[in-house]
């Protein structure tokens, strides 16, 4: 019969290979990404790919702090994808030059009173 903790340590070695090939892949999105957006949900991804890194080696080793870890790092990586998020809108928000043909003027709202922009 096999051992518990050998099976618990073939599953974590097989759990961080996947993970590992997880982060390559990830990792060339966020680099060769199309888009700003693109890029950013690449980069929310590899938080979760490291939380579950964390948590392989947390069960691995038996540490429970490294749970801790793993939950401040899903916290950091989620206010940082929205201001990420944030950032993305408000950049989208100006715009440089004359829209494209068709398109109509851009309206700037702002707190109480709504206005057009000039071309």
């Amino acid at each position: 019969m096999i051992a518990p903790l050998a099976i618990v340590s073939a599953a974590a070695a097989v759990t961080l290979a996947v993970l590992g090939i997880a982060f390559v892949l990830t990792a060339y999105r966020v680099i060769t990404g199309p888009t700003l957006p693109d890029r950013i949900l690449g980069l929310d991804t590899l938080t979760g790919i490291a939380i579950g890194f964390i948590a392989v080696i947390a069960v691995k080793t038996g540490f429970a702090l490294y749970v801790d870890i793993a939950i401040a790092l899903g916290l950091v990586g989620f206010l940082a994808t929205v201001a990420f998020a944030r950032f993305v809108l408000s950049r989208g928000a100006l715009r440089t030059g004359p829209p494209p043909a068709g398109e109509e003027q851009a309206v700037a709202q702002t707190p109480g009173k709504t206005t057009r922009k000039p071309r």
